[in-house]
């Protein structure tokens, strides 16, 4: 299968022969900060500059050739500069982790730039401070982190777990699109979300705070009967369905509140441990996920977790994407059409992320010859991505269309 997984040849840089682009006209258009950095790397090289260190230096760079003076708008008079940008110096101050990464970037940098290109250390610390704070993710049209970015403009949109916005990247430009109609540009209703929705309240609110020094009070942060539906197992009645909230400290049974079916304590310990069980395999699985691991989690979770249960969900979706990575595609294709629902409820309808999982599908269909599910999903992800991309973005161009296009055909 190509398209969605194609590779793409990268052309290497001749001078420092560490930096790798997509294409002649990326390469061309990254020059004037390229040259900057390049006989330093050149210099260091075989040693690795990490990313932070890369970015840190390139900030550097923009600041002392005029970039402290750069304004990028948001609306026609309203602007941001650098400087505007909260840099969270006291709070980075007491964090360890992040002074110790802060100290580790400055020995970095002592070596890549040299001491007389650096800003004192006060200065040095604020810049940094704007940096981690305040950095987007570079999004590759599959929605997967490719590196990171300050957007001076952008950096004005709050955070909510219930977005009424997102961000998308063409190359590396930032693109905020609107989930729902707003007659009159209101910066104080546009929110994005800075964390991963398909995690729970309390996993966003600990991202939040370590990452971003603040706490999220939206509906969905407060919404008791969603922390329930994510730790809820099965009920066992074969004819309920229902699901049954399950916390740690609940041992002495439970009853259905459906069909007042008795979950006795043997049931509930059982399903205790196979959440023990799962959290430790996925959080294995963070960089490297195995799809037999993954279908061993499954296999314990079937008929114990409810469908909506957040682990079960997390399992699923790292399974369909492992299934893919290995080109197990009647796997892929199953395991897709079984995180769907999980994806529509937590990243909810309008999501980016739903519409390249129905991409996903239409594509896995297609080339399974289930024509008919293929264009069914097809359009599906049309109907999301011509929301969350646009018309104009290559994903739906390049890659949607001409997928609709060639099932219709077959259909034919």
């Amino acid at each position: 299968m190509d398209s969605l997984w194609a590779e793409t040849k990268l052309s290497q840089c001749s001078g420092c022969k560490y930096v790798f682009y997509c294409g002649r006209e990326c390469q061309k258009a990254s020059w004037p900060i390229h040259k900057k950095e390049c006989p330093n790397l050149r210099r260091v090289s075989p040693r690795i500059v990490p990313d932070a260190a890369r970015l840190l230096a390139r900030i550097i760079f923009r600041l002392q050739n005029g970039g402290d003076k750069e304004k990028s708008y948001y609306s026609k008079t309203g602007f941001r500069m650098f400087k505007d940008l909260m840099s969270h110096y006291s709070d980075i101050k007491k964090d360890s982790k992040r002074m110790e990464h802060f100290t580790s970037l400055c020995a970095v940098l002592m070596e890549y730039l040299g001491e007389g290109a650096l800003p004192n250390s006060a200065e040095l610390l604020g810049i940094y401070g704007r940096m981690v704070v305040n950095g987007f993710n570079i999004l590759d049209p599959e929605m997967v982190s490719i590196g990171t970015g300050l957007y001076l403009g952008v950096s004005i949109i709050d955070h909510s777990c219930d977005p009424t916005a997102l961000a998308v990247f063409t190359g590396t430009t930032i693109h905020i699109r609107t989930l729902q109609t707003m007659p009159m540009m209101d910066w104080s209703k546009v929110f994005i979300t800075y964390v991963d929705l398909l995690n729970s309240a309390r996993e966003r609110q600990e991202d939040l705070q370590a990452t971003y020094y603040f706490l999220c009070q939206c509906s969905r942060c407060v919404d008791r009967s969603e922390l329930e539906l994510q730790r809820s197992m099965l009920c066992p009645n074969v004819k309920c369905g229902e699901p049954v909230p399950i916390f740690q400290t609940e041992t002495y049974g439970k009853l259905c509140t459906k069909c007042n079916e008795h979950i006795k304590p043997a049931q509930i310990s059982e399903y205790l441990d196979i959440v023990d069980f799962s959290q430790q395999h996925l959080q294995s699985m963070k960089d490297v996920a195995y799809l037999d691991v993954c279908k061993v989690c499954l296999k314990k979770q079937n008929g114990l977790f409810h469908p909506m249960n957040l682990l079960r969900v997390k399992a699923l979706d790292t399974a369909f994407e492992s299934a893919i990575d290995v080109g197990s595609w009647e796997d892929a294709k199953r395991l897709g059409e079984e995180v769907e629902p999980g994806y529509r409820k937590y990243y909810g309808s309008t999501h980016p992320l739903l519409g390249i999982l129905y991409l996903k599908l239409g594509k896995l269909s297609l080339y399974l010859n289930c024509v008919q599910e293929a264009l069914d999903w097809l359009i599906k992800g049309q109907n999301v991505l011509k929301i969350t991309h646009g018309e104009r973005h290559p994903l739906y161009r390049n890659d949607l269309l001409p997928l609709i296009a060639q099932a219709r055909e077959e259909l034919r």
